[in-house]
């Protein structure tokens, strides 16, 4: 079933790198932005709690607007 347009901006995320290695906070950010297995993408609404969540991994995520 497709998403219906209401003008909110949504940001896919995609985990592309494993946790494994990184820091336990590294770790918990990954898994609360929902992602359990590599090569998952999850789409959340785009707000600044989301953004600096990001920040924190971005070297674990690919980010599409």
């Amino acid at each position: 079933m497709p998403k219906k347009e209401t003008g909110e901006k949504t940001i896919r995320v995609t985990l592309v790198r494993s946790a494994i290695g990184y820091t336990k906070d590294q770790k918990k950010t990954v898994l609360a932005l929902g992602l359990h297995r590599m090569h998952q993408t999850v789409e959340h609404k785009d707000n600044p709690a989301l953004r600096g969540m990001i920040r924190k991994i971005v070297h674990l995520v690919q980010v599409e607007e």
